[in-house]
């Protein structure tokens, strides 16, 4: 009898150890996870400032969930944080990651009219951000090893509205890092964002992979730093696609796309797409010319609206500028675009591509720089240009008057001067090509905090200020240029 009484005491013990799923009450309550830890303990442990999730966790659509302390969520494996309310992380260091690293968990869910709100949290060794709610923004983050789960599209898969993703880190992920699917109608406001290295399962994906946007608001790709891997030779830079007739709206500026198979492509048509100021360059991992390598390319089926194309920084790409089906493209007009667009040997084959019309469309081209440094002839802008004059099939590129040789990099507006990493550690660095001698730091009141003096030669400059907003303002004795900095 006795050794009956203890069996059954031993089995109803082990049960209450097994991790239970929890789900909020719905009352319209703001939990902490204590509060969770405190409701159903065998969902959430808790020790010091770790915290661990052994079971599925729902937010309930009246409930929210705040982390406003720095912390360790350790989520066990292939368990999920569900959000139909509120989230909000909003403290100075919070880490979400797996109990076991080589056992990821399954990721977090924001369910439609959620409301997310995350800063300054490192997201690892998850199964990534389902973003199905129009009311998301994460600022100041890191995503780093995250594997498919409860999404395999994206690390950030977005669904709908005006996402606002800023000033994150989203690197070494299996997947690409924000994506939308094709049909879904997403504006994001993707600013300040340094992408590197994403979609180590090598499949034929962009690192930035997003469908349609809304029909009145533009999907803005701003000032972000978009850097390949050499041994992920599938993963290309940035793609627009419209393969639904959806609409298209969409500005991608101030961006530097480096490393990847190809730079910038738009695949359908397009209601409006603005391309300027960024730096393209060595997209060419893969080295097939027949499969990618363009520093920008657009492929439509319909003729359409032209894509806008100025001011841009394009060198070492397989291809310069690729328009393929009936794609259009103005590359700068007497009208509204400066065109301004530099050149340099992009390259296959050993012939140089800096624009490829492979359509029957006309293109205007003018006032570019065709041949970067070098006083070009007629003669020599049309040796890199095929159009009408290599294949009558095709439409002829107007590219007189060209500028090559006045806009040079030595001579190009210092408006293109970036450094990197921005969000910023404790160092910055750049390319000094402007020979700035000068660095001011001001805060966001507009005081001058700091000034520092950069010698010749000189690439990096420490950065040794409290987290927070900063506006940095390099200078010479001709040239003055401001930037926002970000300090982790």
């Amino acid at each position: 009898m006795k050794k009956t009484i203890f069996s059954v005491f031993f089995t109803l013990l082990s049960c209450a150890l097994i991790a239970q799923d929890y789900t909020t009450p719905n009352t319209g309550v703001t939990y902490s996870l204590d509060d969770i830890a405190a409701a159903s303990p065998s969902t959430i442990t808790v020790s010091g400032s770790d915290y661990t999730l052994l079971g599925n966790l729902t937010i309930s659509e009246n409930d929210a969930l705040l982390i406003d302390a720095d912390l360790t969520l350790l989520i066990d494996f292939e368990k999920r944080v569900t959000i139909f309310g509120d989230f909000t992380v909003d403290a100075n260091a919070v880490t979400i990651t797996a109990l076991d690293e080589n056992a990821p968990y399954d990721g977090f869910r924001f369910e439609e009219f959620s409301t997310i709100d995350i800063k300054n949290a490192t997201i690892t060794y998850g199964g990534g951000l389902r973003v199905l709610t129009e009311t998301f923004s994460i600022d100041n983050c890191t995503l780093t090893n995250n594997v498919s789960g409860t999404t395999s599209s994206a690390v950030i898969q977005l669904s709908r509205g005006t996402p606002q993703i800023t000033n994150n880190t989203i690197s070494s992920n299996s997947n690409p890092a924000i994506g939308s699917a094709a049909n879904s109608a997403v504006s994001a406001y993707i600013f300040n964002n340094t992408i590197q290295g994403n979609n180590i399962a090598n499949s034929n994906r962009p690192q930035i992979n997003l469908g349609t946007t809304l029909a009145n608001t533009t999907l803005e790709i701003i000032q972000n730093t978009i850097i390949g891997d050499p041994a992920l030779d599938q993963a290309g830079g940035i793609a627009i696609a419209n393969f639904v007739g959806g609409d298209v709206n969409v500005l991608i500026e101030n961006n530097t796309i480096r490393g990847n198979r190809y730079g910038i492509t738009i695949l359908g048509n397009v209601d409006s797409a603005e391309i300027k100021n960024n730096i393209i360059e060595d997209n060419n991992i893969q080295g097939d010319p027949l499969l990618g390598g363009s520093g920008i390319n657009h492929n439509a089926s319909n003729v359409g609206t032209a894509i806008i194309v100025s001011d841009n920084q394009i060198r070492r790409n397989l291809w310069g500028i690729t328009l393929q089906g009936s794609a259009t493209a103005n590359l700068g007009d007497d009208a509204g675009n400066p065109g301004n667009n530099i050149f340099a040997e992009n390259e296959n084959g050993g012939v140089v591509y800096a624009l490829y019309n492979n359509t029957a469309n006309p293109i205007m081209a003018k006032n570019n720089c065709w041949i970067e440094n070098q006083e070009s002839t007629p003669e020599q802008v049309e040796d890199v240009i095929y159009h009408s004059v290599d294949d009558p099939t095709l439409g002829e590129v107007t590219f007189n008057p060209f500028l090559c040789g006045v806009l040079g990099v030595a001579e190009n507006t210092a408006e293109n001067f970036n450094f990197y990493p921005n969000p910023v550690k404790n160092e910055i660095n750049f390319n000094n090509r402007f020979v700035f001698e000068k660095v001011e730091i001001y805060n966001v009141q507009g005081s001058l905090i700091a000034l520092k003096t950069i010698s010749e030669g000189q690439q990096s400059l420490p950065i040794n200020l409290s987290p927070g907003m900063y506006f940095v303002k390099f200078s010479n004795n001709t040239q003055t240029v401001t930037k926002k900095m970000i300090v982790k």
